[in-house]
C-alpha cells in the first residue's frame, strides 16, 4: 500500500504536494519521494529513504519548485526501502517519471524485454519498468503520440494491480492517472486539479471528488 498526490494549478506546488502526502503516510513510510515540473528549470526529483520528514529536510537543503507534479510515498514491495528504489521513478531520457500503488507481476518479463532493447534500469522495483514502457511507446510512435497514448499502449501490457500517475516534461501541465484495483480519487478546484489515493489528502483543497473506476484513465491538465 502506498501512497500518490498530484497537482495541477497555480498554487506552489510542492507544499500541496508534501501537505498531502503527510496525511497518507500511514500509506507507506519506507521512503518518499517528489517530482515537479514548470517553473524552467526542466523536471525535478527528491527522495529520501525513511518517513516524509526526511524528504521535507532534503528539500529543504535543495529546494525546487514547479507548476506540476506528483509524490509519492512507499510501502516497500519489490525492491529495499532505499533512496534509489523510492518513487518517482524515470526513463532512459529523464523526462517521464511514474508513482505506482499496486504490484507489476510480470515486470521481469518486461524487464528482460526493455534491456534487450536498450533500455538502463537504475533500481530493484517493479515500477520502474513502466516509465521505461512509457518512453519505449513513445519512441515507437517517433515521439509523435501524447503521453496518454502512451500511457495507454503501457497499461495493456502490465499484468497485476496499479494505480498511476505520470508526468512528461516535454508535455507541461499534464498528469496522466490510471487505475486497475488501488483506489486513485480525482478533485476538482477553480483552475487546478488534484490527484491522490484517498480523499484525506486533497480534502482541504476540495470537496468535489470522484474516484476513477477500474480500466480508468484520466487527463488532467489546468484545462480540466
Amino acid at each position: 500500500m502506498c501512497g500518490i498526490v498530484g497537482y495541477v494549478g497555480k498554487k506552489r506546488v510542492v507544499p500541496v504536494i508534501i501537505d498531502g502526502l503527510k496525511k497518507l503516510e500511514y500509506r507507506g513510510y519506507d521512503s518518499a519521494g517528489i517530482a515537479v515540473a514548470g517553473d524552467g528549470s526542466g523536471l525535478q526529483i527528491r527522495r529520501a529513504e525513511g518517513k516524509l520528514r526526511n524528504l521535507e529536510e532534503v528539500i529543504r537543503l535543495k529546494p525546487l519548485d514547479g507548476t506540476y507534479g506528483i509524490g509519492h510515498t512507499r510501502w516497500a514491495t519489490h525492491g529495499r526501502p532505499t533512496e534509489e528504489n523510492a518513487h518517482p521513478h524515470r526513463d532512459c531520457t529523464g523526462k517521464i517519471v511514474v508513482v505506482h500503488n499496486g504490484i507489476v507481476e510480470n515486470y521481469m518479463a518486461l524487464k528482460k524485454k526493455l534491456r534487450e532493447e536498450g533500455h538502463k534500469f537504475t533500481t530493484e522495483t517493479d515500477t520502474e519498468v513502466i516509465a521505461h514502457l512509457v518512453e519505449q511507446s513513445m519512441k515507437e510512435g517517433a515521439g509523435k503520440i501524447p503521453l496518454e497514448d502512451a500511457v495507454r499502449k503501457t497499461v495493456k501490457q502490465l499484468t497485476g494491480v496499479f494505480a498511476l500517475a505520470i508526468i512528461s516534461e516535454d508535455e507541461p501541465n499534464k498528469i496522466v492517472a490510471a487505475r486497475n484495483g488501488p483506489p486513485s480519487v480525482i478533485g476538482l478546484g477553480k483552475d487546478e486539479y488534484f490527484l491522490a489515493s484517498d480523499i484525506p489528502a486533497i480534502l482541504s483543497h476540495t470537496r468535489d471528488l470522484f474516484f476513477l473506476g477500474d480500466g480508468d484513465l484520466a487527463i488532467i491538465t489546468l484545462d480540466g
